[in-house]
């Protein structure tokens, strides 16, 4: 779903001006980001779904610190916080907002593997609505947010380029960017790398 988070990041943009993209495509996949290091230490650990080679959707990913529902959250607010003692109250809540978006559509994809609190305290159901197990519906969701966020972003970035000091240019090169960006880590991801 990386490429449906960049999406979605695209289009928060798109209503929050104020808000840096790069700050925003950082927020969207910071889980990711806060789990890497826990991978690496064998904390939290990914396992191929039997009878599959791993490739995209086929895993059940044990990140149950960073993807638990309460995690998230705390991650989430976190980051809302730095955001807005750095910037302001509002880019915080939105960079906590788009941080938390994380968890709701891995929520759609995962399998039921998101525990609701850190370390699956309390071996309560963990949830997932698995649409990982249709591969090619996903890549289809996947491809609507990048294209619905791109769109989103492209009609807002040229309007503030139509205003003194803005530059089409730089709207358009960016939009490209964005679209060119998720395409490729959309047929990354189906192609298993």
């Amino acid at each position: 779903m990386i490429t449906g988070h960049f999406g979605l990041a695209a289009a928060v943009k798109s209503a929050e001006r104020q808000v840096p993209l790069w700050a925003l495509m950082l927020a969207t996949v910071w889980l990711d980001v806060v789990f890497a290091p826990l991978f690496i230490a064998g904390v939290e650990y990914i396992e191929p779904v039997p009878g599959t080679d791993g490739g995209y959707g086929q895993g059940v990913i044990y990140a149950d610190y960073t993807h638990s529902l309460l995690g998230a959250l705390v991650i989430a607010a976190l980051t809302g916080a730095v955001a807005a003692w750095r910037w302001n109250r509002r880019s915080g809540v939105a960079i906590g907002a788009v941080v938390f978006s994380h968890w709701l559509l891995d929520l759609v994809v995962h399998r039921a593997d998101l525990p609701l609190l850190p370390g699956n305290l309390g071996g309560l159901p963990r949830l997932g609505f698995g649409l990982w197990q249709y591969p090619w519906v996903t890549v289809i969701i996947e491809a609507a947010l990048l294209l619905g966020g791109t769109l989103l972003y492209w009609r807002a970035a040229s309007r503030a380029a139509s205003r003194p000091g803005g530059s089409r240019r730089t709207a358009t090169l960016t939009t490209v960017l964005i679209a060119v960006i998720g395409v490729v880590t959309l047929a990354l991801d189906v192609a298993g790398v």
